[in-house]
């Protein structure tokens, strides 16, 4: 294996590993939005036992609230709301929850097959590297012993050989 080859190599690893971490990304999202929702489902729950509840407003300020009906608007899709009593809205709430479930069990299983093709190609880079230094280590001490077996004749510079006059 050549040094084009260990360069490729390395750049399907390095490409791989920017996958798993934008894998690895997405599936934190997933878990903010899977936290979400089981937090937006156990309130709902609450609210069907008629407790007072506190919404939150934004800049750490809640609005204490007592719920009277029995309806909640719920995003249904494309920005559309609609009033849903909350039975269905818990309906529709877990519905997405076990698909963000199914998204991240899916992109688990991708972090996973790509984690497992990264550590495939660092090992055969690992081994071609090797074998590379290896067959370069060779050439030299081959070269070397060469260089040793051939004697050099030592040559003079000009004028400084020994003549009949000296």
């Amino acid at each position: 294996m050549d040094q084009q080859e260990l360069q490729r190599i390395a750049q399907l690893v390095e490409m791989n590993r920017q996958k798993m971490a934008r894998i690895e990304e997405q599936i934190t999202k997933l878990s903010e939005i899977r936290l979400e929702q089981l937090g937006v489902i156990a309130a709902l729950k609450v609210l069907d036992t008629q407790q007072s509840t506190m919404v939150p407003l934004g800049g750490g300020v809640q609005l204490p609230a007592s719920p009277k009906g029995d309806t909640v608007v719920i995003d249904i899709g494309s920005g559309v709301q609609a009033e849903k009593p909350r039975t269905e809205a818990i309906t529709i709430l877990e519905s997405r929850l076990e698909e963000v479930e199914e998204v991240m069990a899916t992109l688990q299983n991708e972090f996973t097959d790509t984690e497992t093709v990264v550590a495939e190609l660092a090992a055969t880079f690992t081994e071609a590297a090797k074998n590379l230094q290896e067959t370069a280590e060779e050439e030299t001490d081959t070269e070397e012993s060469v260089a040793a077996k051939s004697p050099r004749r030592k040559r003079r510079k000009h004028g400084t050989e020994f003549t009949l006059d000296d």
